[in-house]
C-alpha cells in the first residue's frame, strides 16, 4: 500500500516536492533494512528458549494497523509538518512491519521438511496473499475517491485498511502457534549468526535476484497512479491496473507451481523473470498510444509473470536454510529470512525513491489539487519510462544472478544428501 498510494499522495495532496516525497518514503526503510537482520537472529533466540515465534509476531500485528492508519491521517500544516508525520508514521509502521514479517516468514522453513511441501505452502501462501492484496490495492483507490478524495479520503482508506490487516495479522499470529521452531542449538548473537552465514553463497545469488526484482515492482507500482493519471487521463484506472498485475496470481501460482515439478524451480524462474522484463518493454508503445485494451493486457501478462516471482524464490529460500543447516549444524531460519526481508524491504522502498528521483529529474510539477496538474512533454515521458523501461530493465539484469544461482545450488544440494 505505501509502494502503490504514499508517493502519490505526498506528491498529489499534500503538494510535497517529488525529491523530498521520495526521501520520505526510503529513509523509514534504511531503518527497516538495519533492523531486519536484527530481529531475525531475536526470533531465532526465541525460538530458542520457547520453541516458539509468536511474541515478535504478535507486537507486529497489534502496532502495525495503528501506525498505517496515521500515515495517512496527515492533519492540516506545511510542507515540513506533513513531511514530519507521515515520515514519522512510516517509521513506527516498518518498524512493526519487520517484526511480524521476519518470524512470519521463517515459518515455512519450519512447517515442512522437503521441498514439494515447502511449495506447496507457498503456492497457498502467495493464492491467500494475492487476495489480500487485490482487496487492499484494488479497493483503496476507490475508497480514496468515495470518500470524497484528498486528505480525508485517505484518511478514511487509512483507517479501513488497518482494521482489515488488524484481523489478519492477529488471525496469522493465533493460527501458527503450534508450529514447533528447532533453531539451535545454542542461542546466537547478531554478530555470530552473521559470521556464520557468509559461508551460503546460493542464499546470497538468490537474494540478489530478489531484491532486484523487487526493486523493478516497486518502481512499477509507484509509478501506476501517474501513468493512469497523466498519460492515461483517469486515475481510477489505477485500480485497474493494480488488479491487472496482481489478480492472475490467483490462477498462475497453480500453473507455475506445476511447471516448476515438471521442469525445474530455476528453469521458471529464469523464463518468469524474462516474461516480466519483455510485457515491461512493450507497454511502452501501448501507454504511449493510450491504447487501454493492451495496457491491460500486457499488464495481465506481466502479473501472470509477477505469481513466479513471488512463488519460486521463496520456495527456494528454504532450501538454502536446510543446506546451511547441514554446512554448519545451526538452523537459522530467523537470520537469513531477517537477511531476506531486509533486502525485500531495501527494493520495496527504493523503487518509489527511485521513479520519485525520475520524475524531479524529467520536471514533475507537484500540486495538492484534485484534478491532473499540467506537465510537461519531459515529464511524461519521464513517467513512461520509468513505469516501463526501468523495471523491464531490472528484471534483465537480475537473469545472470539466477543463473548464478542455479550453478551453486547444483553442488549445495549434492552436499546436502551425502550429509544427511
Amino acid at each position: 500500500m505505501p509502494g502503490l498510494l504514499l508517493l502519490y499522495y505526498l506528491t498529489d495532496v499534500l503538494a510535497v516536492p517529488a525529491a523530498i516525497a521520495g526521501a520520505v518514503l526510503v529513509a523509514p526503510k534504511i531503518w527497516d533494512v538495519l533492523l531486519n537482520p536484527l530481529v531475525g537472529a531475536a526470533s531465532d533466540r526465541e525460538a530458542v528458549r520457547t520453541g516458539r515465534r509468536t511474541r515478535l509476531l504478535m507486537t507486529g500485528a497489534v502496532a502495525l494497523p495503528v501506525a498505517f492508519a496515521l500515515m495517512f491521517a496527515v492533519p492540516a500544516g506545511g510542507t515540513g509538518f506533513a513531511v514530519a508525520w507521515a515520515g514519522g508514521a512510516f517509521l513506527l509502521a516498518a518498524t512493526a512491519f519487520a517484526c511480524f514479517q521476519v518470524p512470519y516468514v521463517a515459518l515455512p522453513a519450519e512447517m515442512a521438511g522437503d521441498q514439494r511441501g515447502r511449495t506447496r505452502i507457498m503456492s497457498w501462501r502467495v493464492v491467500c496473499l494475492t487476495v489480500g492484496i487485490l482487496v487492499a490495492g484494488g479497493l483503496a483507490p476507490a475508497v480514496v475517491d468515495l470518500a470524497g478524495g484528498g486528505r480525508a479520503g485517505y484518511a478514511v482508506m487509512g483507517a479501513a485498511v488497518g482494521a482489515v490487516m488488524a484481523a489478519a495479522l492477529v488471525g496469522a499470529t493465533l493460527g501458527t502457534r503450534w508450529v514447533t521452531s528447532r533453531p539451535g542449538p545454542h542461542q546466537l548473537g547478531p554478530v555470530a549468526a552473521f559470521r556464520m552465514a557468509r559461508g551460503n553463497r546460493p542464499f546470497f545469488a538468490l537474494l540478489a535476484a530478489f531484491v532486484t526484482q523487487a526493486l523493478g515492482v516497486a518502481v512499477m507500482l509507484a509509478g501506476a497512479p501517474y501513468v493512469a493519471a497523466y498519460r492515461l487521463g483517469d486515475y481510477s484506472l489505477t485500480s485497474l491496473m493494480f488488479v491487472c498485475l496482481v489478480g492472475p496470481s490467483l490462477l498462475a501460482v497453480p500453473a507455475w507451481s506445476r511447471l516448476a515439478r515438471a521442469y525445474g524451480h530455476v528453469r521458471c524462474y529464469f523464463a518468469a523473470t524474462l516474461g516480466f522484463g519483455l510485457a515491461a518493454i512493450g507497454l511502452i508503445p501501448a501507454i504511449a498510444a493510450r491504447s487501454l485494451a493492451v495496457t491491460l493486457a500486457l499488464t495481465a501478462l506481466a502479473g501472470v509473470c509477477y505469481a513466479a516471482l513471488q512463488l519460486l524464490p521463496l520456495s527456494l529460500l528454504p532450501d538454502t536454510v536446510h543446506a546451511d543447516a547441514a554446512r554448519t549444524g545451526q538452523a537459522q531460519a530467523g537470520a537469513f529470512t531477517g537477511l531476506w526481508t531486509a533486502g525485500e524491504t531495501a527494493g520495496l522502498a527504493l523503487g518509489p525513491g527511485l521513479f520519485a528521483a525520475v520524475l524531479a529529474l524529467s520536471g514533475f510539477a507537484s500540486a495538492a489539487t484534485q484534478a491532473a496538474a499540467v506537465q510537461s512533454a519531459p515529464a511524461l515521458t519521464g513517467m513512461l519510462l520509468g513505469f516501463t523501461a526501468l523495471p523491464a530493465a531490472l528484471m534483465l539484469l537480475s537473469l545472470p544472478l539466477i543463473s548464478w544461482y542455479g550453478r551453486l545450488a547444483v553442488p549445495q544440494a549434492e552436499a546436502q544428501k551425502e550429509t544427511v
